[in-house]
């Protein structure tokens, strides 16, 4: 029996006994020349946690600012003071975009902001205060663990009061962001702020005791190598058995190519070492996750960093969540020119799903289901049908 299929062997018998994958088990899984073999193992996760449905929401994006005090090496969201298409909404302007989202009925705002130097920490509370009085169906996930470690250092207050602030405005979850890669090695290059391993995992942390549930992400296809992926997953997964308070993993892919039509500046530092993961190590990344985070009921697929076919294929991958109808995705759609819609409407996505194969199933910002609508007429006949995809 050669090396690959005596280490296939391994993993199958693993999986089928229930026990949990090592950081040599992941590292091993990224170097298999077998995607298909990788699929199948994580798409049987997949369906023994949420059988043939996947789900999404109806969402709305709002970023307040871009205005930031960090200069990450990746990010092209970030403006600093002065330039010309630097903004920050006053209370007032949020509220007059919330008051044209009541047609679509969102169940959820997402909103993550630049770090600004200058605005004023009773700006936040004020402003989520404000949002879900004009929205007070909607879900407010809100902040990354970088905002939050911001707002201790511009307000001089504890991490519990500032949760507690913000739960009291209406913060029904933190957003999972900041995270990008723990491994020093690697983090040391790509984040130009304080918010590491350490503070991003205590702040989760403080966030599930005080009854939240929060979202895990993870940027990858930049200068990471497979170990360190494995390694921030592993970590994850450790701080999952111990509050049990992650509701979804989020693969993010970082964006490579792209322009700012603004001013035409080139903002990713990263540029000239990178290109892009492509769609087959995209999947493998889903694939490899599941298998990994045995403690996370849901894997989500971002569709506006992967792209619509990807979103399809992924369901097939480990993914069983496809986040939901976005609108204006700023952070992404300021730093690629990948092609990605700025919207999906609810039909885009039930079609989206159906003809991947899959139930489609809403459900809210709590993963709590809000409706079932009826699956494809054959899942078998569709699945039988090979489906395209740009490598």
């Amino acid at each position: 029996m050669s090396d690959s299929a005596a280490f296939k062997a391994e993993i199958e018998a693993k999986l089928a006994a229930g026990e949990r994958l090592t950081f040599e088990d992941g590292v091993g899984l990224y170097e298999i020349d077998d995607l298909a073999w990788l699929g199948r193992l994580a798409h049987q996760v997949r369906i023994d946690k949420n059988g043939d449905r996947t789900m999404f929401n109806v969402n709305r994006h709002l970023n307040l600012t871009n205005v930031c005090s960090a200069s990450c090496s990746y990010c092209s969201f970030q403006r600093k003071p002065g330039e010309a298409d630097a903004y920050t909404m006053r209370v007032e302007q949020a509220v007059a975009l919330a008051e044209q989202m009541k047609d679509d009925a969102p169940t959820e705002l997402h909103i993550v902001n630049g770090l600004h130097p200058t605005l004023p920490w009773r700006y936040y509370p004020r402003v989520l205060s404000a949002l879900k009085e004009t929205l007070p169906q909607v879900n407010l996930k809100a902040f990354t663990a970088t905002e939050i470690q911001w707002f201790e250092k511009i307000s001089g207050l504890g991490l519990d009061r500032i949760l507690d602030e913000l739960i009291e405005s209406g913060l029904a979850s933190l957003t999972g962001g900041g995270a990008e890669i723990f491994d020093w090695e690697i983090r040391q290059h790509i984040v130009d702020h304080d918010c590491h391993w350490e503070e991003w995992s205590g702040i989760h942390r403080a966030a599930h005791n005080k009854g939240l549930r929060t979202p895990a992400t993870m940027l990858y296809g930049h200068i990471e190598d497979p170990k360190h992926r494995v390694d921030h997953v592993l970590r994850l997964r450790e701080l999952q058995d111990e509050t049990g308070g992650f509701s979804v993993f989020i693969p993010l892919r970082y964006q490579h190519d792209f322009h700012d039509s603004q001013d035409g500046k080139i903002r990713n530092r990263l540029q000239p070492r990178t290109t892009m993961a492509s769609p087959a190590e995209s999947l493998r990344v889903f694939a490899v996750s599941r298998l990994l985070l045995d403690n996370f009921d849901h894997v989500k697929c971002f569709w506006v960093m992967h792209g619509l076919d990807v979103a399809q294929l992924a369901q097939s991958f480990g993914a069983d969540d496809l986040d939901g109808s976005v609108v204006e995705y700023k952070i992404t759609h300021d730093a690629d020119n990948y092609g990605t819609p700025d919207k999906m409407s609810r039909e885009d996505l039930l079609e989206l799903i159906r003809d991947a194969g899959f139930q489609p199933v809403e459900r809210n910002t709590h993963y709590e289901i809000m409706r079932e609508y009826d699956p494809p007429e054959s899942l078998a006949e569709r699945r039988a049908r090979p489906q395209s995809v740009q490598f």
